[in-house]
């Protein structure tokens, strides 16, 4: 099996009671619409601390944008979410992120069962390169058994590239390679390939920091389309974006000792117009940042 869908592929769906532990909602969020649920969140490299006490709510169905000024913690949490910050040596989280009443750090949670129903969508568009587009969506998926044979596997890469809204513009050429694309095609086809493993959640890191205008405004419009169906977590440095796009926003800042805390949190129409935190008020009209 290629290494690079080894390192992309998930395993089985997750297998664990629910979580016992008593946590407090956001006032503005009902209980039974929260899909992911972070409480007392930090993260460390080594014995630096980077991220410090995070409470915070993820809503399903809606796209929650994580803003805030380099350095902050953004990416780092999200990775947290799916598990994918322990990977680096020597880095680990506390605290408890619960994924629908499940504790996802719970010891006989499988890591790569989170990342199945919890898939990312990285920064630079990143098909594997010696794989055709139909392969890219189809090889994943296959791996971890969720098609057999051709037709099912055509089935399915034609379903997850019109999610993806880029089926139109390939159909005819899904035996070229992925990287033949340009970069705002990349993407969706990254994409897509995530649709493929059937997550619940889609994170993304700064989706469309790499690509130009036009591009931007697809992968913004398919994210507003896939809302629908999934929960969505994007992290971002463009304002307007976070405007455009987000039901809720989230914004992290680092304080004194370097790690990145959460200053506030809640509907995007209220983050950007009526902030409680003056330190938010700052960020978003460009006073620091």
């Amino acid at each position: 099996m290629n290494e690079e869908v080894a390192m992309a592929i998930e395993t089985p769906a997750l297998i664990a009671p629910p979580s016992e532990a008593h946590v407090r909602q956001a006032e503005d969020v009902p209980a039974a619409s929260v899909t992911l649920r972070l409480r007392n969140v930090n993260a460390y490299y080594g014995p630096r601390r980077v991220i410090r006490d995070v409470n915070l709510d993820i809503v399903q169905n809606a796209i929650t944008a994580i803003i805030g000024p380099s350095g902050s913690g953004k990416s780092t949490l999200l990775r947290c979410m799916d598990r994918m910050h322990e990977v680096v040596p020597h880095a680990r989280a506390t605290g408890l992120i619960e994924y629908r009443g499940i504790d996802l750090y719970d010891r006989r949670i499988d890591p790569a069962a989170v990342r199945r129903s919890i898939g990312m969508v990285f920064q630079q568009p990143n098909p594997f390169p010696t794989m055709s587009i139909f392969d890219n969506v189809a090889a994943p998926a296959r791996f971890n058994g969720l098609v057999h044979g051709r037709g099912a596997a055509a089935d399915l890469v034609e379903r997850c590239l019109r999610q993806a809204a880029l089926w139109e513009e390939v159909k005819d050429k899904l035996r070229q390679s992925g990287t033949s694309l340009s970069g705002g095609q990349q993407q969706r086809l990254c994409i897509a390939r995530a649709l493929a493993l059937a997550p619940d959640v889609l994170l993304m890191d700064e989706p469309c920091s790499a690509l130009d205008p036009v591009a931007t405004l697809q992968i913004e419009q398919l994210m507003v389309d896939l809302r629908a169906d999934y929960t969505i977590v994007i992290v971002t440095h463009n304002m307007q974006q976070a405007s455009r796009v987000s039901d809720r926003t989230a914004f992290l800042t680092m304080g004194e000792d370097g790690a990145g805390y959460l200053v506030e949190e809640g509907p995007t129409g209220r983050i950007f117009t009526q902030p409680r935190e003056q330190l938010t008020e700052d960020y978003i009209s460009g006073r620091f940042g």
